[in-house]
């Protein structure tokens, strides 16, 4: 009697047992996922500095020469300022497929503005600068005025931005030589600063600078707070008195700016002018923002994580190009690093909302 008295609290207390652990296993879980929640740059940092000891480990140390590091910034240097003006519209629940269009065809009015027409350089730039406002602006717009959908507008207009590359570039190509003869401004950002073997072009030292920049004012500015708000609840953004169609508007002529910008250093980048440069910047931009945990629901993320995630790419391409391995397993890894990124940002959305 007393043995099966004993037994059913034997029970109760294994039981309360089992409830402790799996109560405690769950408070840390949403420990983490809370952790995350607030640090969205930590996943892709730690995937960044796991995938550093791996390609370490498997070239010999090699990676790890102060060349080889910069050599990596250098690969992502446009990838990262586009991705900058990327992050702004995602962080709006919007998406911008025209940078990579806007990128090249400032850089094609700088140069033919330049060589066609006699223009002081410098005013070229300015004149480049301009008219990815303009695009930026058309772009906002459409969207915040006319409530078109991002998706929908940006996909019409990179196919029209294109084709007036094309068309008035005539699909010509500025070489390096004509460039550093008459209009070496064109090419500033090519210039370097060289120690220890390290290697860091104007380029990379303006994608760090402006990348910095932004990080600041999405994080300590009224200005910030409220392209968040806006991707995170616009309904709720406007009847707290934040104008959800002028930060629209500001966002998308903003990251028309910051791509014009791009298109700038790009020249510096290539050495040249073309038309058919950049063509994939769209794509490498919405890459680099989804690897780096910025949320495509808009209102969560870190412009740095979005800086991580292009380093990882920028990684993965030269660390297999190295080990001597099929480019189209560069494609194929960073297609599992796109889908296991959506997926934590969805698992961290569902517990932490």
């Amino acid at each position: 009697m007393s043995a099966s008295a004993a037994e059913p609290g034997k029970a109760a207390a294994d039981g309360g047992v089992a409830s402790f652990d799996d109560h405690d296993d769950r408070g840390i879980l949403r420990g983490i996922q809370n952790y995350l929640h607030t640090n969205p740059a930590a996943v892709p940092l730690i995937v960044l500095i796991l995938s550093l000891t791996a390609f370490g480990i498997l070239l010999g140390g090699k990676l790890f020469s102060a060349f080889t590091l910069t050599l990596i910034l250098q690969q992502v240097a446009i990838v990262g300022i586009v991705g900058a003006a990327q992050t702004l519209v995602i962080l709006t629940a919007g998406i911008d497929l025209s940078v990579g269009a806007i990128l090249v065809l400032t850089s094609v009015i700088m140069g033919q503005f330049t060589f066609r027409y006699g223009m002081p350089p410098a005013l070229a730039i300015v004149c480049g600068i301009a008219v990815g406002a303009l695009c930026g602006f058309i772009n906002g717009w459409l969207i915040s005025r006319m409530k078109l959908p991002p998706f929908i507008v940006t996909l019409g207009t990179w196919q029209i931005f294109l084709a007036i590359n094309f068309i008035y570039s005539a699909n010509e190509t500025i070489r390096s030589q004509d460039i550093d003869a008459q209009a070496p401004i064109l090419k500033f950002f090519a210039n370097d600063i060289r120690f220890g073997g390290a290697v860091l072009t104007f380029g990379v030292m303006a994608m760090v600078i402006l990348v910095l920049l932004l990080w600041y004012v999405l994080n300590y500015t009224a200005w910030g707070r409220h392209v968040y708000a806006v991707g995170d609840d616009p309904e709720a953004s406007d009847l707290a008195g934040v104008s959800t169609s002028k930060v629209l508007l500001q966002v998308y002529t903003l990251a028309g700016i910051i791509c014009a910008f791009g298109g700038w250093v790009l020249i510096g980048r290539v050495g040249a002018i073309s038309p058919t440069s950049g063509g994939f910047a769209n794509i490498e931009s919405v890459t680099a923002v989804v690897i780096g945990g910025i949320s495509l629901f808009g209102g969560r993320g870190s412009i740095l994580g979005m800086i991580f995630g292009a380093l990882i790419v920028g990684l993965f391409s030269l660390g297999l190009r190295m080990l001597g391995t099929d480019p189209q397993y560069t494609y194929m890894m960073i297609g599992v690093l796109i889908i296991a990124a959506v997926a934590i940002d969805q698992w961290i959305r569902k517990v932490a909302g």
